[in-house]
């Protein structure tokens, strides 16, 4: 009986990591020199924020993400903390607001104008007090500039908590603490479902895997080799998988993607970033490669996925931190395809940049997953479930056309692409025959396939069905402008024959 290798078929097999160029680094950057193991580093698609060093207190920079090049020493901060920043976060629907924490054990929350700064900034928009050596929980909603009370305090853990993580619609908390335990929580209760300690795995970072139900640690073994393991969220006696990765003692970072299922391991005070798939079955953890540099990371920052270029196929970009050259590196994961057109198979939807509960509504226990967003260049945002609106009457339809054809305002006049695309799509509906659908979307019957059976599925029946609206428009117009060119030949032609 011969032996047959084992292939998985996978569209992120050959993704491989390109360094930018040195015009488009971030050059002469005074990065921290402190040793806490985070990450000192955020970004999202308009600036890029790094832990600076700064006398007499802490300090961060917060630089527009095209401003590429060598660093003006004399480059305003952000400054107001009286202990070193340990770490800062951006607002992930408002690009112009970030949150800071430092030793002085306060976090506070800053607004970056929309331009270049010109002197430093001192002033919080909000100042959180009463940190200790446990987890808070805000409101950022309210007025008060200065707040004191939160409204939640989580006390299950007796030593440090080293790392934490939400589940994708915030029901659960994942956290990993000093003593070697995980713990699943529930944020709004304070009580622990899970917690689980293994021997052979000492914790220090702990991420839920999106909606896979499953928790992703890393830590290290017995003998202080770097390790990684997968647990079943509802069961933390056992991992389901452990594995053992190099002797190095520097941190490894986890960072997951929930659209590709790619999961990224960033080891710290090393230049590699280690990538796998997740998938639901055994083996769970599938190694695909790893980039390999010669420059040590300090930390590292993760773009957002609105931030990123889809027509170069570029599915993750980090923004590597290196201190030995005063020098932040983007680097860009990359599907190797040979077309420059959109590939909608890599590109799933993703979060918006929307919030899809409010506080007070996320407090009284109500739970629901991230808005979704295309990719696609020109889409707009959608919410979890599309509403689809009823198509007006096409005697309304008529009317309005009508009354377009006599009349034209200024505002048309100024813009008439805009006007033959909506004077296009009114046609369109007015020669629809009655009692009639569309059944086509992208050149197959959407009756023929089966019923979408989760959001997903019907999220994306829903952008196709978009995407065969938007090119019967371009084909309107197109025949549109056809028929005005035969009318002026026509004119001309009588023209001529008159004369």
């Amino acid at each position: 009986m011969s032996w047959h290798p084992r292939y998985r078929s996978s569209k992120f097999r050959h993704v491989y990591g390109k360094a930018a160029s040195k015009d488009k680094c971030y050059d002469c950057v005074p990065i921290t020199l402190n040793v806490h193991d985070n990450n000192f580093c955020a970004v999202n698609p308009n600036f890029i924020a790094v832990v600076t060093e700064c006398a007499g207190g802490g300090a961060f920079l917060v630089l527009p993400i095209k401003q590429t090049g060598k660093l003006d020493p004399h480059y305003p901060k952000v400054c107001g903390h009286k202990g070193n920043v340990l770490d800062i976060k951006w607002n992930p629907f408002n690009d112009f607001v970030i949150a800071s924490c430092s030793e002085d054990a306060t976090v506070k929350i800053w607004d970056i104008p929309n331009h270049l700064l010109k002197r430093n900034i001192t002033t919080p928009k909000k100042e959180l007090l009463g940190h200790t050596r446990r987890i808070i929980i805000w409101n950022l909603e309210v007025k008060d500039a200065i707040l004191r009370k939160p409204v939640k305090i989580l006390d299950a853990h007796k030593d440090v908590v080293l790392s934490m993580s939400f589940n994708t619609d915030g029901s659960l908390l994942a956290t990993a603490c000093r003593d070697r335990k995980i713990r699943v929580i529930d944020p709004r209760a304070g009580t622990v479902l899970q917690e689980g300690s293994y021997k052979s795995h000492k914790v220090n970072k702990v991420l839920f895997l999106g909606n896979m139900k499953k928790l992703f640690s890393t830590g290290t073994s017995w003998w202080n080799n770097r390790q990684i393991a997968l647990w079943d969220q509802d069961d933390l006696s056992v991992p389901l998988l452990e594995e053992d990765l190099d002797g190095s003692s520097g941190l490894l970072f986890p960072v997951y993607d929930p659209d590709t299922h790619m999961l990224y391991v960033v080891g710290k005070g090393d230049g590699n970033i280690r990538y796998y798939e997740i998938s639901p079955e055994k083996p769970y953890l599938n190694y695909l490669m790893e980039y390999r540099s010669h420059l040590p990371q300090k930390g590292i920052g993760v773009m957002p996925k609105r931030g990123l270029d889809v027509a170069a196929c570029e599915i993750f970009r980090f923004y590597k931190l290196i201190p030995t050259k005063n020098l932040i590196e983007p680097i860009s994961m990359i599907v190797p395809r040979r077309s420059e057109s959109y590939q909608p198979d890599i590109y799933p939807l993703t979060a918006a940049a929307q919030p899809a509960l409010t506080a007070q509504e996320w407090l009284n226990g109500i739970n629901k997953g991230p808005l979704l967003v295309s990719l696609r260049p020109g889409s707009k945002a959608a919410n979890s479930l599309p509403q689809f609106l009823e198509p007006e009457p096409l005697t309304n339809a008529t009317n309005m056309n009508q009354e377009e054809e006599e009349s034209m305002s200024v505002e048309d006049q100024q813009n008439p692409r805009g006007t033959q695309d909506d004077r296009s799509w009114l046609e369109a509906e007015e020669k629809l025959p009655e009692n009639e659908e569309m059944c086509f979307s992208n050149g197959f019957d959407i009756f023929e396939c089966p019923p979408p059976k989760t959001e997903n599925e019907l999220l994306q029946m829903y952008y196709r069905q978009q995407e065969e609206i938007r090119r019967l428009r371009e084909l309107l117009i197109q025949k549109d402008v056809q028929l005005k060119q035969l009318e002026l030949e026509l004119r001309n032609v009588f023209m001529d024959t008159d004369n």
